[in-house]
């Protein structure tokens, strides 16, 4: 039986459309989180039946946007770890771990809080999880070389500079700072227990570093524009 030849182009559409629709969501969403999906469907220059076709209802939408986070996070980690940055001294794999995935952070700020309302903390561990493990790790190694303070468990301070990062991340999202990445890698290491003179040290060493900057200087130009 022959396929309509119609069939594949309307898929392209499809899949065009949906891919639309979610890059606006993260901008209309970061702009004003209660953005309803008929505003979204004006903004992506589509009818509401589009976006209830892919998304039955703002969860749904939401989840695809976790999706897409999760595996920007997933890529993050996968990089950092297939460069052999985590065999670097503990300071400079925390500051070369943070530039990495600002970026990834910085574009999909606007989940934060979303995703602690409307998707639950199971949800917000889930697609953080790969981050946790990693740093948990380094943290565990610096802490034993003795370049990070060990007043409180690898695991606790772990979960300290998450939402240290996670608050700085909405305070760009609320217009009340701007970073790409560089001040929040130092602050990270700072709070790790590392000089402030020798955190600043180690994040200019690696934004001297071609591949590390531009992916961090380039999400920051993202989110001033945001």
């Amino acid at each position: 039986m022959t396929k309509p030849a119609a069939r594949e182009p309307q898929r392209r559409n499809a899949r065009s459309n949906r891919a639309r629709i979610l890059t606006v969501a993260r901008s209309e969403l970061a702009f004003s989180p209660d953005t309803t999906l008929e505003e979204i469907a004006r903004a992506a220059g589509v009818v509401r039946r589009t976006v209830y076709g892919h998304f039955p209802g703002r969860t749904a939408l939401l989840e695809a946007l976790a999706d897409e986070a999760a595996e920007a996070l997933r890529a993050a980690v996968g990089a950092f770890t297939a460069a052999g940055a985590p065999d670097e001294p503990a300071e400079r794999a925390l500051a070369r771990f943070v530039l990495t995935i600002w970026p990834v952070g910085d574009r999909y700020r606007m989940l934060i809080a979303l995703a602690r309302r409307d998707l639950g903390v199971e949800r917000v561990t889930e697609v953080l999880s790969p981050a946790r493990t990693t740093v948990n790790a380094i943290l565990e190694r610096g802490q034993a070389a003795g370049s990070f303070h060990s007043h409180v468990p690898a695991p606790a301070l772990s979960a300290a500079l998450e939402s240290l990062t996670l608050s700085l991340l909405e305070s760009v999202n609320a217009c009340a700072w701007k970073d790409n990445g560089r001040a929040t890698a130092i602050t990270t290491l700072v709070a790790a227990g590392v000089a402030a003179a020798r955190a600043e040290a180690e994040v200019l060493a690696l934004v001297a570093e071609p591949a590390v900057p531009a992916g961090a200087e380039r999400a920051g130009d993202a989110g001033a524009e945001g």
